[in-house]
């Protein structure tokens, strides 16, 4: 049984909902048609033309960024869940407070959610996707959910991409987790959406929820 959450969303507005502070851009923008050549190369492997498949694991799941015709609880082996992609001093972090957002990172095993993106348009949709993620191809994976497995595309970080870095300690985490602000709004949020949004899909995540825990002591104690 999932237990409750005890991060809410009137500890998360004890929080400014943005700032107007923002970093620079640390990865630099690909070639103007790496979008479109990586949606190209990717609907090329498809066993089925019209089923394209997306393993969302964090704000995906609650800000999917394409129309979902079909949602399914997956299962992946191989990769898990994991804040690597940072320290992000923009959108949800700024320089004087960082954030860091949620990516695969390779080792373990994840639950989350496998989304059937519309056919029609695909392609112009699948790089618009593309173009909304880090400058990474997606990896395949392979979805297994109670009616059957299905490959699917998954945004994991390669440790070549210059905003990976390795997930820090559980403290350190929850400290920037609770107090990182950018100009579209808090870290605390992304992690009460993702939570929130697991466990109303009867999915459990020890980790996250060990951090929404932690993150709810920290804006507790806050004035």
């Amino acid at each position: 049984m999932i237990e409750p959450l005890r991060l809410t969303q009137a500890l998360v507005d004890k929080l400014p909902r943005s700032v107007s502070e923002e970093g620079p851009v640390l990865a630099a923008s690909p070639h103007p048609e790496f979008y479109t050549e990586t949606a190209a190369d990717i609907l090329t492997k498809l066993h089925n033309p019209d089923e394209l498949w997306v393993f969302a694991i964090g704000s995906l799941i609650w800000n999917p960024r394409f129309e979902v015709v079909e949602r399914r609880r997956a299962h992946v082996k191989g990769w898990r869940r994991s804040f690597c992609l940072g320290p992000t001093q923009r959108f949800r972090g700024s320089p004087s407070a960082p954030g860091r957002m949620l990516a695969l990172d390779r080792g373990g095993e994840c639950q989350g959610i496998a989304m059937r993106m519309k056919p029609e348009n695909m392609q112009a949709a699948l790089a618009d996707l593309l173009s909304k993620e880090p400058p990474v191809p997606p990896v395949w994976v392979q979805a297994e959910s109670t009616k059957g497995i299905v490959p699917a595309i998954a945004f994991a970080m390669s440790h070549d991409f210059v905003m990976y870095s390795p997930e820090p300690p559980l403290e350190e985490l929850a400290d920037l987790l609770a107090t990182a602000v950018g100009t579209i709004g808090t870290m605390a949020e992304y992690l009460l959406n993702t939570v929130t949004l697991l466990q109303e899909a009867g999915l459990d995540d020890p980790h996250l929820w060990q951090l929404q825990e932690m993150v709810a002591l920290r804006l507790e104690a806050m004035p």
